[in-house]
């Protein structure tokens, strides 16, 4: 059976310091005893296993060749790989891989031949800024409250307490990296203690506990351009997390989502509606008063109008975030069928439709035409 993959066994992230791992270890050792468990087979095993990776993820060498090949490369160690000695014959072999692979991963160097420590950039940030259609439409400015880890004022990023410094990391010198050797291969890897910091803070500072970095919630000024649409997004620079090791910090992106609107819905530059009118004023034509975004505007209906007939009203829409003409407005009227009525109603109703049954082929060609369609169809069919 092959192994599982030690993080999952202690389910801890492959970032995990050495003591999260050795506080995994614990809380499964304890589940998992023997003798907490006499006669279980299964507790036994995850006990063992538990056991072989806590002792694999919490040595430095073991670790980084583990995170670079997995159970093979802990294999092919055990049978005459491990972390390269000094003085050996096969040193300035090694020394030119080094140099090579040095570049591949990043890593700078200095005088002597030893690394310096590595920078990292803060991470960046995400934030969805939730808009009313008007707003996205005209443009808005807003504050947000953005929580992110900032660079720590007391220590100033150092994560040393006041008149200590943080001491040179005792597992790669330094140098934030760690060499492995594969055979005739030497491969640079970022440590696995200081996390390619290249120091190891013994005396902590109390406001980050050693960290350099404090979570703070900070307020951020955000105007908004007119014209944006969900999905479009804003470009804080500088404002995600603090790097660590004095790298620069990383970006937000402050991420629009326009909310449906009560009665128009957007397609680009375009808004569009449903306009409801009578059966008189679709009958006889009439006028209907539109909302638009710019305030009301009167909507002339043609008489004979038919439901679903669509008007456009130009640059009544959006004017595009990235420049173009204002859209449209199209507006699709909807005759609303009359309710509640009383009986008199009724009567004249059904009198008009009587009247109207008379010339269907005048007054309802699309019926005619619709039943006429139907007959042909059926006709076809009955002939097949």
């Amino acid at each position: 059976m092959s192994k599982r993959d030690y993080y999952k066994v202690l389910d801890v992230p492959r970032s995990a310091t050495e003591a999260e791992i050795k506080k995994a270890y614990r809380r499964l050792a304890m589940k998992h005893h023997p003798d907490r468990n006499p006669n279980d087979k299964d507790s036994e095993e995850l006990f063992k296993e538990a056991k072989e990776a806590c002792e694999m993820l919490t040595d430095p060498q073991k670790r980084a060749i583990y995170d670079q090949h997995g159970h093979a490369g802990i294999e092919a160690a055990s049978r005459g790989g491990g972390r390269s000695g000094g003085g050996g014959p096969g040193d300035a072999f090694s020394d030119i891989f080094g140099d090579v692979f040095g570049d591949i991963f990043g890593t700078a160097r200095r005088g002597g031949g030893g690394g310096r420590a590595q920078v990292f950039r803060g991470a960046d940030l995400r934030f969805e800024l939730e808009l009313e259609l008007d707003q996205a439409v005209f443009g808005y400015s807003t504050e947000i409250e953005v929580p992110k880890l900032s660079e720590c004022e007391t220590c100033n990023g150092s994560g040393a307490a006041k008149g200590s410094s943080a001491a040179a990391c005792d597992t790669c010198g330094g140098s934030g990296q760690i060499r492995i050797s594969q055979g005739f291969f030497q491969l640079q890897q970022t440590c696995p203690r200081c996390r390619g910091g290249g120091t190891i803070v013994k005396n902590p500072c109390d406001t980050c506990l050693g960290q350099g970095r404090v979570r703070r919630t900070r307020k951020l000024a955000v105007k908004v351009p007119a014209g944006v649409d969900t999905g479009d997004r804003i470009r804080l620079s500088g404002e995600g997390e603090a790097g660590r090791n004095g790298g620069p910090p990383g970006d937000l992106y402050v991420e629009i989502a326009v909310r449906e609107h009560a009665i128009f819905e957007r397609d680009g530059e375009h808004l569009s509606c449903e306009v409801p009118i009578s059966f008189a004023s679709a009958t006889l034509g009439g006028t209907v008063e539109v909302p638009t975004l710019d305030g009301g505007v009167t909507l002339k209906i043609p008489a004979e109008t038919q439901s679903g007939r669509v008007f456009r009203l130009r640059d009544k829409g959006v004017k595009p975030v990235r420049g173009g003409a204002r859209g449209d407005l199209f507006c699709r009227v909807v005759i609303e069928t009359p309710v509640n009525l009383s009986a008199e109603q009724r009567e004249l109703i059904r009198k008009l439709d009587e009247t109207l049954k008379d010339d269907t082929n005048r007054h309802a060609p699309r019926e005619k035409g619709f039943l006429e369609g139907v007959k042909r169809f059926f006709s076809g069919g009955a002939a097949g």
